[in-house]
Parts: C-alpha cells; sequence; structure tokens
C-alpha cells in the first residue's frame, strides 16, 4: 500500500512489523517533510516550537493510520509525541497484542 506521498507503507506490507529504526526513520521523514527541518529522534519537538496543537493532532492521525493503531485516552499525553523516540515506544505498545490476549 502507499501513503497519500506515494511511499511504500511498510506498516500495511505483508510481512514482519518495521523495526524501531524504520518506524523512526519513516516519522523522521514525516516531520521534515511537513516542518521542513530535520530533527533529531531525541529531540523535543515542543519545547523549540517545532510542534503546535494541531500539527499534533495531525501527527496523531497519521501514526493511526500508517501503523494501524488507534490512540486514545491516556494515550494521547503530551509525553508520548513529545520525542521520535517516545512514539516509537508509543507505537510499539499499542500494536503489541494485550496481556493474556491470543492475538485472534
Amino acid at each position: 500500500m502507499t501513503t497519500p506521498s506515494g511511499r511504500t507503507d511498510a506498516a500495511h506490507t505483508a510481512g514482519p512489523l518495521p523495526s524501531d529504526e524504520d518506524v523512526a526513520a519513516e516519522l523522521l521523514d514525516f516531520l521534515a517533510q511537513r516542518t521542513r527541518t530535520r530533527w533529531e529522534p531525541d529531540q523535543d519537538l515542543f519545547a523549540v516550537g517545532g510542534m503546535s496543537s494541531l500539527f499534533a493532532m495531525q501527527l496523531v492521525v497519521h501514526l493511526e493510520q500508517t501503523y494501524q493503531i488507534a490512540i486514545s485516552g491516556a494515550d494521547l499525553m503530551l509525553d508520548n509525541f513529545r520525542t521520535v523516540e517516545a512514539m516509537v515506544r508509543l507505537v510499539n505498545k499499542l500494536r503489541s497484542p494485550a496481556p493474556g490476549s491470543t492475538g485472534e
């Protein structure tokens, strides 16, 4: 499957889930395209003025669509979106089966 930008979406292709490095690279690319700024994985996007509340919501939609996850409730806290590293952790948390789940 391709994303609106025309890139192949690794999260929607058959096979294993993308690695943390792949998720981070995809997010850094997304951020760079939208902000025209290069970011570091551990850089606080809010502290340096890289993200508005509107852009944060666009990022939530991007993460949900790209990685087929649902972000709601407590997962919508600011700290989950402060850095690319935090977003990678969030994606991993939400795409992992719940404890005791058989995945079916």
